[in-house]
């Protein structure tokens, strides 16, 4: 079930524009952006590296750059727990490239999925002590690894934890008491006493800032550190962060040096997937991220980082045509995943539930967080996916606005024996005799009502396509990039009149048509999905209500604007 809702933000748009000189439209897509006032909309036009808060903001940043720099001059050796995911890749190649470059004695150890799991370990913890490391420094996790940080104070060793995940907390009454590790640093935006001005930072970015930290000790220029800005951007969009405020720098700043990246491994990953030229989030999304993951789902993500650490093109090539077809096998064991997952929902009793609990035991576990997103796509209903693993069953779960699954998980975290992770994302292990009792709370304690779970279509402005100017589109790469928590704008009418649909692409799944508004002002049209429905509708009943993007069309040379279709009806 659709809802459809205009985004109805008021403001002086006339003004705006003027002040601003942009089109009255444009500044009520920004207005919808929730950007208010006139340093807010600068920024939001107009932002560059200039504005990123100070890293000597957060919480234990200095302290945990001051015991870094005194463990380097003193040639200790040091070691870096990443994650096996892209934000943790890359959290831990600019940690140890960061830490090199500054003389430390440093190396860097992902856990493996299957063998390890998520973060810190008891054997992790163990490794290190056989191998003589003084200090361990985490990325992209540690907020949630008490006990095995307790047990690295025990063996002496020095603990820095670099983190952006949700801080652990128990309710004592109406209050939140935050359960930290006992590290000797914890740095992480989202620590109640943290007063960085910006909390949605990804594990890179919160690592990048350690490491603009110790350069500045080191008095290298602020400068000297964007180097790693690609690294950052990947990381920000392949972890779904939302594209606000200093993500939206960082993510511009940093697609500009991807196109033109000096890192053999990119550039081998980007040769491999036929991507030279503009690279947007959306190649970042869906074809590099994949990759990258790829290693870390299938095989190991010491891959991953091996390939950003590539010294020669040979290597590079090697192994992104390797990571590349890890990830052609695991789209293929996705879709069997999710064909199974789709088939259980729709014969059992799950099909009632307002949140999905789905228990894959065959499924590969690296699999469940990519099968649970999509069961939140069809369904639009917040989606576990759960599958057997030696010690238990161990799932991933995917959400939507109108419920955040750290806080709904905390709520029955007595079934559990290990969870953690976003409102919109979460992973988790328990007990297989568990999984029945998880479904059943979860769905207790579910407080979603039916128009939670419809699904929500806003437009931006109800805009005849007869306003629609070249000018106008080009104007709109001002509000890039998009992704997540800054949407691309989207626009409707009413009663078009759409002709001459033909089913185009190896999928069928492209249509092209004409669309022609009541004064016979006509533009071509794409719609890109279920292409036979909608040329079907069309058939029955031409005049439609349609909600489009404009785009710029490019063919042979020729550009022409075209409407890009998102919904119908």
């Amino acid at each position: 079930m659709e809802k459809w809702v205009i985004s109805a933000k008021r403001a002086d748009f006339q003004e705006i524009g003027r002040k601003f000189h942009i089109d009255p439209v444009t500044a009520r897509l920004i207005r919808n952006r929730d950007v208010e006032g006139d340093a807010a909309i600068r920024e939001y036009l107009h932002g560059d590296l200039r504005q990123l808060h100070d890293p000597a903001l957060m919480k234990d940043m200095e302290r945990a750059a001051e015991l870094l720099d005194a463990r380097i001059r003193l040639g200790k050796p040091i070691r870096i727990i990443g994650d096996y995911d892209i934000d943790g890749v890359m959290s831990t190649y600019i940690l140890l490239q960061g830490l090199r470059d500054l003389g430390a004695r440093v190396d860097a150890r992902i856990p493996e999925r299957i063998r390890d799991g998520y973060g810190l370990n008891v054997h992790l913890i163990q490794e290190a002590v056989r191998d003589g490391v003084d200090t361990l420094v985490t990325c992209d996790n540690g907020i949630s690894a008490a006990e095995q940080i307790a047990l690295a104070k025990e063996e002496g060793m020095l603990v820095v934890v670099t983190d952006h995940h949700e801080v652990p907390f128990l309710e004592e009454g109406e209050e939140r008491r935050e359960l930290l590790p006992p590290a000797d640093a914890v740095v992480d935006p989202k620590r109640q006493e943290c007063g960085y001005p910006f909390k949605g930072l990804c594990g890179a970015a919160v690592a990048w800032k350690l490491v603009s930290m110790l350069e500045r000790l080191a008095g290298e220029p602020p400068e000297k550190s964007y180097r790693f800005l690609e690294f950052v951007a990947a990381a920000t969009i392949g972890d779904v962060m939302d594209l606000v405020g200093e993500n939206r720098i960082l993510v511009r700043e940093g697609l500009k040096k991807l196109q033109h990246t000096e890192n053999l491994g990119l550039q081998a990953l980007i040769r491999a997937n036929g991507l030279e030229g503009t690279i947007t989030p959306y190649h970042v999304g869906f074809v590099i991220g994949p990759c990258l993951n790829a290693g870390g789902r299938l095989d190991t993500a010491q891959r991953a980082l091996e390939l950003l650490l590539a010294r020669t093109q040979e290597e590079a090539a090697v192994l992104a045509g390797d990571l590349k077809a890890l990830n052609e096998s695991r789209k293929e064991m996705t879709a069997q995943g999710l064909e199974a997952a789709v088939e259980l929902v729709e014969t059992t009793s799950l099909k009632e539930d307002k949140v999905l609990v789905v228990y894959l035991p065959d499924c590969h576990e690296s699999l469940a967080g990519i099968i649970a997103g999509r069961l939140r796509e069809k369904y639009g209903k917040p989606s576990f996916v759960l599958t057997r693993t030696e010690e238990g069953a161990k799932g991933s779960g995917r959400s939507i606005e109108a419920y955040s699954m750290y806080e709904e998980l905390s709520k029955c975290r007595e079934l559990f024996t290990k969870f953690g992770g976003h409102p919109m994302a979460a992973g988790l292990s328990l007990p297989e005799e568990q999984v029945p009792w998880m479904r059943r709370r979860l769905n207790e304690n579910c407080t979603l009502t039916e128009e939670d779970l419809a699904e929500k279509v806003t437009i931006d402005v109800p805009m005849p396509i007869s306003y629609i100017r070249r000018e106008l589109v080009d104007e709109f790469s001002l509000l890039e990039p998009f992704g997540k928590g800054n949407s691309r704008p989207v626009f409707a009418q009413r009663e078009l009149t759409v002709l001459g649909c033909r089913i185009f692409g190896k999928n069928r799944n492209v249509v092209k048509m004409t669309v022609r508004d009541n004064q016979g002002f006509s533009l071509g049209a794409v719609y890109f999905g279920d292409a036979s429905a909608f040329c079907q509708r069309a058939q029955e009943n031409p005049r439609m209500d349609l909600v489009y993007y404009p785009s710029v069309n490019t063919y042979q040379g020729r550009e022409s604007l075209q409407l890009v279709i998102t919904h119908f009806r």
